[in-house]
């Protein structure tokens, strides 16, 4: 089940909400994605389009921010539905996978879009595209997904999709070689606490081990795999994960949007006393040692230790700064 968690200290954070400055008197939509640079020097983040989709939108999405909030480049109008995870890889291509559901999927299949995932440029250009546009497939295909909910790329450039959102998604990791060759897959739609099986996988990370990090939202479990699928053990003292960064100390972030948003659903399976926010954690002991109190669903982290949280109700990027 995981480590024992006694308590959830909370660190010395001040949260500055207008850190980041929007042009053009632009304002935060859905903001679905927060990630650091490999240069240490800015973040990236990613909003639907000021607001909870892109579709017809002529904003850009990908935005790149300096560490004092100031924007510094942006990308990606026209080609995403409704953007969901978000990574930046080692040489600093920016990974976004676009995974509309319900209307809002047959509306963009209209369009020829969602379903997909994006391997992008550091200025915008479409490297790779994994998925058909705006078709979606089941557990048995190797090419199309199903809302792909995050995605993951490996130090040697292997490709994980975690496929996908919500409770009818295909519950899988799909896994693809650097050229994008499918090489395999792992997980199956159910209730747990059969290892493997997943509800709303919802974020996807890795540690300097290699081991992969599942958050199995539906059920408030972290499922921890090798890089080939092997059960390896799960972690409940999280909550139920939204979003997972993993910093180069191997300090894993998790956050919680659900305890509070869908209390009869997670609420009442958490235990008395438990709060929303933002949990940081050290995978040397699997021990919680912060607690941000937060309402973000995304999570990152720079290397000075500020806490990025990203907002989807509430439409903000909050920096929690550390020790201010």
């Amino acid at each position: 089940m995981g480590p024992a968690v006694a308590a959830q200290p909370v660190g010395d954070f001040q949260a500055v909400e207008d850190w980041a400055k929007l042009p053009n008197a632009r304002t935060w939509g859905a903001v679905t994605g927060v990630y650091p640079d490999p240069d240490g020097r800015h973040m990236w983040v990613l909003d639907r389009c000021g607001a909870n989709s892109c579709l017809g939108s002529p904003l850009d999405p990908v935005l790149k921010f300096d560490l004092s909030g100031n924007l510094v480049a942006s990308f990606g109008a026209g080609l995403f539905a409704w953007p969901h995870g978000f990574f930046v890889d080692g040489t600093g291509n920016v990974w976004v996978a676009d995974g509309p559901t319900g209307a809002l999927a047959e509306q963009a299949a209209r369009q020829g879009k969602g379903q997909q995932v994006f391997k992008l440029s550091p200025t915008g250009r479409v490297l790779m595209t994994l998925g058909i546009a705006g078709t979606t497939g089941g557990p048995e295909d190797q090419d199309r997904f199903n809302a792909p909910a995050d995605v993951l790329v490996a130090p040697d450039g292997d490709i994980y999709v975690l496929d996908g959102h919500g409770a009818g998604g295909n519950n899988r990791v799909v896994r693809f070689d650097a050229s994008g060759r499918y090489v395999g897959e792992w997980g199956t739609s159910g209730p747990g606490p059969a290892a493997g099986e997943m509800s709303d996988p919802h974020a996807i990370a890795m540690d300097s081990r290699g081991r992969i990090f599942v958050g199995d939202r539906r059920n408030i479990r972290i499922q921890i795999f090798d890089r080939r699928g092997s059960f390896l053990e799960q972690w409940t003292h999280f909550g139920p994960p939204s979003n997972i960064f993993i910093d180069a100390n191997d300090l894993i972030y998790v956050t919680d949007t659900q305890t509070t948003a869908l209390p009869a659903w997670y609420g009442e399976r958490r235990p008395d006393g438990w709060v929303r926010g933002i949990r940081i954690g050290d995978l040397k002991t699997g021990r919680v040692t912060t607690f941000i109190p937060s309402e973000a669903e995304f999570v990152a982290a720079d290397r000075a230790g500020n806490v990025y949280g990203a907002h989807v109700p509430g439409e903000m990027l909050v920096r929690y700064e550390r020790g201010r």
